[in-house]
């Protein structure tokens, strides 16, 4: 069985982690989301919240500048950019290291975009209606109907800018990834199966 990875970019309120988490399981494979933030400071000698400033879901000041964001962390200045610029190489080369070790899963943090050289590197997307998203914030994260329109739409313009920035490519165009679901049309469940079928077809062989 050859080393392999699947990455997988969503919308807030898609189910795109459950996916991941489900593929996990049944692939026995790690999956990395929030975990890339403890391994980077760790293998860097940084604190964790110098790599919070560069989350994907979080404001940060290249953002604020040139796509109207608030400024979550600090004002623009070249030495901040610089300072993100750094944080993200960090990560990036955290997710280049364990994709060689590994197979395994990672959501989000461009991870697509960084291993693109990756011959064995699935690429997945994961949507779904507004209505859906928002019925799903309301049930998981007790929000009102409102809070979570208002949570979906900042999380996209961050979520995009992020990918955008950083890739240089379109977030959730389809032409950026392998695969691409709607998890209002098809279940988490079906989805997870879809997937999993298409990892073994490629490369697990028998």
């Amino acid at each position: 069985m050859e080393k392999y990875v699947i990455t997988i970019g969503r919308q807030l309120g898609s189910g795109g982690k459950s996916i991941g988490l489900q593929l996990s399981q049944r692939l026995n494979i790690p999956c990395y989301d929030k975990e890339l933030i403890q391994i980077a400071s760790r293998e860097s000698g940084l604190g964790g919240e110098f790599f919070e400033k560069i989350d994907e879901k979080s404001s940060f000041s290249f953002f604020g500048k040139y796509f109207g964001f608030r400024s979550g962390f600090m004002g623009y200045n070249e030495s901040n950019y610089l300072c993100n610029e750094t944080l993200f190489k960090i990560q990036s080369d955290v997710i280049r290291d364990l994709a060689e070790k590994e197979s395994c899963i990672f959501i989000g943090r461009c991870a697509d975009y960084i291993l693109r050289d990756n011959s064995n590197c699935l690429k997945i997307f994961v949507s779904a209606s507004i209505k859906d998203r928002v019925d799903r914030l309301m049930q998981y994260e007790q929000l009102t109907e409102k809070e979570a329109l208002i949570h979906i739409e900042k999380n996209d313009k961050k979520r995009s800018a992020y990918y955008n920035f950083y890739s240089n490519k379109v977030w959730g165009m389809a032409s950026s990834y392998d695969l691409c679901f709607n998890s209002s049309l098809l279940s988490i469940e079906e989805i997870v199966e879809l997937i999993e079928e298409q990892v073994k077809r490629k490369f697990i062989k028998n």
